[in-house]
């Protein structure tokens, strides 16, 4: 799997999936809170399996 989430893209991820865990494990959120774990995974991991069948690529091109 070549990353396909980069820069501003992976840092919201991360920061809203962990928002939404938090309001749904310690604030009492509602159950689809939990729902933050598929962008804190994505973001993290760098991939994301939506963006190829979207042609979408936010992650920087390598140089060599």
């Amino acid at each position: 799997m070549k990353p396909n989430v980069g820069g501003i893209d992976k840092i919201l991820r991360i920061v809203v999936g962990l928002a939404l865990i938090v309001w749904a494990a310690a604030l009492g959120g509602p159950i689809w809170a939990w729902i933050g774990i598929v962008p804190l995974a994505t973001g993290l991991m760098g991939w994301c399996p939506l963006y190829p069948l979207l042609g979408l690529n936010t992650c920087p091109l390598k140089k060599d």
